[in-house]
């Protein structure tokens, strides 16, 4: 796996164009991505898990 697989928190917020309280604001609620906490504390979250969640949350048109 390489690192561009493993997105920061800025990454993830920055294509979904919501703001860091927001991404921060799911976890607390358990609505986010599932993401990797690292030794030192920072988030990632994998490309493939992001995908599986953003594609969990379509919703069908009306």
């Amino acid at each position: 796996m390489n690192s561009r697989e493993r997105l920061t928190v800025a990454e993830v917020c920055a294509d979904l164009r919501v703001a860091r309280s927001t991404f921060y604001e799911w976890r607390v609620k358990g609505i986010g991505p599932r993401c990797i906490k690292l030794p030192n504390g920072e988030l990632r979250v994998r490309r493939t898990e992001l995908e599986l969640w953003l594609d969990s949350r379509q919703e069908e048109a009306a």
